[in-house]
């Protein structure tokens, strides 16, 4: 135990809480039991160590449940142990790699009503799922990347306020007015769909590729081996698939091609699209009015985010695929719901349709809409109903 201890109080002092996530407000951290899910380098584990780190205490402790000591003792065996020193609080990282870690979860939660959890885990996880129920028992949240407006508050740019999207619908030119005199918005979003989505840039930008090339590896090799059922003989395969996607994005899917080109029957492709999208590799979007499950395509794939593209498609990034790879992620992120109308790119909550282009694009795709609006790149202030695309970036 003592070494965990020790494990744990150099994981602290390493961890620097000089930039914290905007999440890290959101959470309500006095709950029993709570779960941040999210991709693999979005910045969970820092999340964790730097809540640990400013709250510290000596009746908490920080665990990677991947550390050799799980491979001959249970969590749950730790528990009444650091119980009997006084601890109170567990701060577990990647939880999914602990066999049957939802099961001893729900115990130790059910048993010792003093201890309190807050863990880190995949966003492949199914938690409804899992052995033990936590459904109602453990409040969850998902950690994506950073935003247009964190990478604005990581550099030190500009503080910019989180904005609603019917106030930017309605408010767009006054808010872009005031902040493009502060800032050149369109230098920093350039910038931003390069490197600024995951907040291991800060580490080195010089090897920023290669470190993101290794986290998409790591997705693919080590965390959908989580996956129940999951063929580990695929992998190759599925490397295969998002490599055909990245390089046809935006992608309208064939089925029964992609199946014979990589050699995996038609209702595993499926499935494995769904996968890549949890692994937060893909965004999809279905037809309006469709219904959604694992087993049926999408309308139209994209790559989750615009960083994915200096890796995947180096040098052959298409501007179009960027600006709507962009537009697709802050909207999801920021919860709303996105699908494919038969007019324009995207309908957002039922409700609005927008065209994504250049300044230069028309409303001539949109004729005839109501609540029809343009996102627009290379433009640093709009007018009406054409808004620049960076500003979609400022929603959460």
């Amino acid at each position: 135990m003592e070494q965990l201890f020790q494990k744990s109080r150099l994981r602290l002092n390493a961890i620097q809480t000089g930039h914290v996530r905007n999440k890290y407000e959101q959470i309500d951290w006095s709950d029993r039991l709570i779960g941040i899910l999210g991709p693999r380098g979005t910045g969970k584990t820092t999340l964790l160590l730097q809540h640990l780190k400013l709250n510290q205490t000596d009746t908490a402790i920080y665990l990677s449940l991947d550390d050799v000591y799980f491979t001959n003792h249970s969590l749950i065996d730790l528990v009444e142990e650091f119980r009997l020193q006084g601890g109170r609080k567990l701060y577990l990282d990647e939880i999914h790699k602990y066999p049957g870690w939802s099961r001893e979860v729900k115990n130790i939660y059910d048993t010792w009503h003093d201890i309190s959890i807050i863990f880190t885990g995949s966003s492949i996880i199914n938690i409804f799922q899992q052995e033990g129920d936590l459904s109602r028992r453990a409040v969850f949240y998902e950690l994506p990347g950073l935003s247009f407006r964190e990478f604005l508050s990581f550099e030190q740019v500009y503080e910019l306020p989180k904005t609603t999207l019917p106030d930017l619908l309605k408010n767009h030119g006054d808010m872009a007015a005031d902040y493009s005199q502060q800032f050149s918005p369109v230098k920093y979003w350039e910038q931003y769909i390069r490197y600024g989505y995951y907040p291991f840039y800060k580490e080195n930008l010089n090897t920023y590729p290669l470190r993101l090339e290794q986290v998409i590896r790591l997705i693919l090799e080590d965390e959908l081996r989580f996956v129940e059922g999951f063929d580990l003989n695929n992998v190759r395969k599925i490397y295969q698939l998002l490599s055909i996607l990245a390089s046809n994005v935006p992608f309208k899917p064939n089925i029964s091609k992609l199946s014979e080109k990589i050699g995996i029957n038609r209702l595993t492709l499926v499935q494995y699209i769904h996968y890549l999208e949890k692994a937060r590799l893909i965004n999809t979007l279905s037809a309006v009015g469709k219904s959604i499950s694992i087993l049926q395509k999408p309308d139209k794939i994209y790559l989750e985010n615009p960083n994915l593209h200096q890796v995947l498609t180096p040098g052959k990034t298409d501007k179009g695929s960027l600006r709507e790879s962009f537009f697709l992620n802050q909207l999801r992120n920021a919860g709303h719901e996105v699908e494919l109308p038969k007019q324009g790119d995207f309908m957002i909550d039922e409700t609005y349709t927008f065209e994504v282009g250049g300044k230069s694009k028309s409303f001539t795709q949109l004729k005839g809409l109501k609540n029809a609006f343009i996102a627009a790149d290379d433009m640093e202030i709009g007018g009406f109903n054409k808004i620049p695309l960076w500003m979609f970036g400022l929603l959460y």
